[in-house]
Parts: structure tokens; C-alpha cells; sequence
């Protein structure tokens, strides 16, 4: 794992970065993308209403958008239950006014929430099905960073650009290639298993026929992560876009749950190298699948993950007051909380147990759940207790990634669905022509 070079590219690049509140601003029809701002009323409204908004007419003089908060809501129905993601018009609305409504419900920022909702779904779907694959396993001996098996990468829909495994991109089309790591047999660090899951969620996101048409293959390179910035990756490469650098999550906590959902983030070692005992555990990449209300409160609350390196400090000190040795010793007694092993702790112990179950507690242990490769979808809390055994002599801290899901990723999916509505209208059009002369 390269972690130390990441966090110098992550340093660099949040220089360039867009904060993550300027991503979501309350003028935020400033960033409306060209092709937005020209889409035909019609389309937008087809799109707004299938991202959940409600469109009403009624005794209104004027266009009136209410937002509201979907991002703190559970679901798209909840929102729409607390009556957010409301487009108002006038009885009477003239083609202006629909139009005018419909660009400003675009550009309001709770509809980057209301695409956080389909976000979150895609990006569940294609975790379970990573994690439901038994053939894709963690790196073990290998021939290159990525280990495609006696078949080959070119057998499973990857040509490889760059030496030792480092760099690959699909060969055969895009929805072939992530099918290898759904149903193939593959190995790779969970570096690796982060970009697969983010390239999933696109796929998921968007059907496999547009996934296969709207990304050029390099835009869909894996390998090392100094590898994807040399390529056209949509990730980290010369297609990525515009950032948002939000590492501690202070903005992303003050949205709400649905906004750290499909965020990519990674779990890492506090003191130096020379403090590992497992150096395949250095490190954990992660792609968040869901966050709890409680948990988004105590996010809230706290101000983002800074505390919780805090608190994740403080579990290893008392973790270092508990001498002794089983087989996976705190991931049985913190998270299996396996009654024998705890019941065998002597007194003094006990006591420590104690107050480190009370840290535990805290609702985002519980219910901030991300995946990581091979483990699959488990709560943060679970990493927490597992590296203890891994890596006893070193706390650990938790950041996000560098991403571009509220960005480019985000006015690239709505500009698809747009273009993708008018060339059916014109289908349309010219379909109606042609019965009109006949």
C-alpha cells in the first residue's frame, strides 16, 4: 500500500480541489453544466420527476422551490413524506415559468441529494456483489499487483498497459470487464478492491448498454493508485474532473447521511512504519454503503472524523492494557463480543473492557458501514477492533478520499439522462413527421 504517496497527492490536489461546500451552494445555478442549462424543459422535468421531486400547481404567483433536507432522510419516500424535493407553480404557468422552475430544481442543491438516493442504492448493489463473489480474493503470491488467475486478464475482459499488474483497462467492454470481479476468479489489495467498487457503482448507476457507451475503457483503468493519475481515469486520472477534498468530513457531516454514502475513504496507520507488524494491514480503502440516523448525528455532532481519531487513540491505549494472546482477540472480544473470551478476562481487564465497550457505543462504530475488500459491507467499528490484532502498537485514523461523486461523476450522470431524453424526443419527432407526410 503507497499510503504515504497518497497522502502527498492528496495534499497537492486539495490545493486544486473544489471545497465540498462550494458543491452544493445555495446559488449553485452558477454550475449547472451547459448542457443542462440548454435541455429542453420537457427532459429536465421527466429527469427531476424521476429523481423523486413533486411538481404542483396551485395558488402561487411566482415559481417557489422547496429543497428541504432529503439528504438527512433515510429514503427518497421519507423525504418526500417531510415534504421535501417540492416544485410549486402557478396555476396559469406560461413555457417560461415551467422552464425557469425546472432549471432552478435542478441546480438547488437538494437535488444533489435526491441523486445521492440512486447513488446509494447502485453503490449497495454492486458491493453486494463484489462481496458475494467468492472467486475475488485478497492479494496473496501473485505474479503482478493484480492477479487474474491461470486464464489470464485478457480472458476476463482486461488488457494490462503497464508492467507487474500495475495498470489494466477493459478489453471487451466495460460491463464485461466488472463482471470478472462480480462472477470471476481475481486477487488484488484492497486499493484495487476500492476502485472496483466505485466503477461498479457507475455501472449500477447507469445499466450496463449506457455504462458500456458513455466511458471510453481508459477512463476505467485499476491498478496502482500512481498509476490511475498517468491515465484517463475517471477516479484520479486526467478525466476526474473537479475534486472535493473534505479528508476530516466536516462539510459532508453538516449535509446530512445520504451525502457520505458511496464517498471512498481508506483507514490508516497513525505512527510510522516501523511500528506494523502486519504490513498488508497497513491500510484499509473503503467505499461508505450506508450511515445510520444515529450515526449521521454523532457525525454531526462531533464535527466530522477528527474526533474519532480521538476516541480511535484512546481504544488503543486501553487496548495496550490488555495484555495476553488469542486468535483474533479483539475482534472476538469488541465486535463478536464472544461470551467465553470475555468471561475469562481477569477482573482488571474487565474493568478496561468496559470503558472501552462504552467508546464502542457511539452510534458511528455501529452504523457508519463501509466495504472493504475482502471483508465486504461491516460497520467502522468492526475495522477499528480488527486492527488492533492486526497492528497492536499503532492507533489508527479515518479520512475520506479525494472524489468527484458531487461533481463531475454527478453533472456527467445528469447530463447522460438529458441528452439520452432528447435523441428519444427527436426519435420521436421524426417518427411523427414522417406518419404526418405519409
Amino acid at each position: 500500500m503507497v499510503m504515504g504517496l497518497l497522502r502527498t497527492i492528496a495534499a497537492v490536489a486539495s490545493m486544486l480541489a473544489v471545497p465540498l461546500a462550494s458543491a452544493m451552494p445555495a446559488e449553485a445555478g452558477a454550475r449547472i453544466s451547459p448542457i443542462a442549462e440548454a435541455a429542453d424543459a420537457a427532459c429536465l422535468e421527466r429527469l427531476l420527476r424521476r429523481l423523486g421531486w413533486r411538481i404542483e400547481a396551485g395558488a402561487v404567483e411566482q415559481v417557489r422551490i422547496d429543497g428541504g433536507r432529503p439528504c438527512e432522510r433515510a429514503s427518497l419516500q421519507e423525504a418526500q413524506a417531510h415534504g421535501d424535493l417540492r416544485i410549486h407553480l402557478p396555476d396559469a404557468a406560461t413555457p417560461a415559468q415551467h422552464a425557469e422552475a425546472m432549471h432552478r430544481a435542478l441546480a438547488d442543491p437538494a437535488n444533489l441529494c435526491a441523486y445521492a438516493f440512486e447513488l446509494g442504492e447502485a453503490t449497495r448493489r454492486a458491493t453486494g456483489r463484489l462481496q458475494a463473489n467468492d472467486g475475488y480474493r485478497f492479494s496473496a503470491v501473485q505474479l503482478g499487483w493484480i492477479g487474474f488467475g491461470a486464464r489470464g486478464a485478457n480472458a476476463q475482459g482486461w488488457h494490462g498497459f503497464r508492467s507487474l499488474g500495475r495498470g489494466y483497462r477493459p478489453a471487451h467492454g466495460n460491463a464485461h470487464a466488472i463482471d470478472a470481479f462480480y462472477r470471476g476468479h481475481v486477487r488484488s489489495e484492497c486499493g484495487v478492491g476500492r476502485q472496483v467498487a466505485q466503477l461498479a457503482t457507475q455501472r449500477e448507476l447507469y445499466g450496463d448498454a449506457a455504462f458500456d457507451r458513455e466511458f471510453a475503457p481508459a477512463e476505467l483503468s485499476i491498478g496502482t493508485f500512481l498509476t490511475l493519475h498517468r491515465t484517463d481515469s475517471i477516479l484520479l486520472g486526467a478525466h476526474a474532473g473537479q475534486f472535493l477534498a473534505d479528508g476530516k468530513a466536516r462539510q459532508t457531516a453538516r449535509l446530512g447521511r445520504q451525502a457520505f454514502v458511496g464517498v471512498p475513504g481508506f483507514i490508516e496507520h497513525v505512527f510510522d512504519k516501523t511500528q506494523l507488524d502486519d504490513l498488508h494491514n497497513q491500510a484499509e480503502n473503503f467505499v461508505v454503503t450506508e450511515v445510520s440516523a444515529e450515526a449521521a448525528a454523532a457525525l454531526a455532532e462531533h464535527g466530522g472524523l477528527a474526533y474519532y481519531d480521538g476516541v480511535n487513540r484512546r481504544i488503543w491505549e486501553l487496548s495496550q492494557q490488555m495484555p495476553g494472546y488469542a486468535y483474533r482477540r479483539f475482534e472476538r472480544l469488541l465486535y463478536e463480543r464472544d461470551a467465553r473470551l470475555r468471561a475469562q478476562l481477569p477482573p482488571e481487564q474487565q474493568a478496561v473492557l468496559a470503558q472501552i465497550d462504552a467508546l464502542l457505543a457511539d452510534p458511528f462504530y455501529r452504523g457508519f458501514m463501509v466495504y472493504v475488500h475482502p471483508k465486504g459491507v461491516k460497520p467502522v467499528g468492526y475495522h477499528v477492533a480488527r486492527l488492533l490484532d492486526r497492528n497492536p502498537r499503532t492507533p489508527y485514523s479515518i479520512d475520506l478520499a479525494l472524489h468527484n461523486l458531487h461533481t463531475t461523476l454527478y453533472w456527467r450522470w445528469i447530463d447522460r439522462q438529458l441528452q439520452d431524453c432528447a435523441a428519444a424526443a427527436g426519435v420521436r419527432a421524426s417518427g411523427a413527421a414522417e406518419r404526418s407526410i405519409e
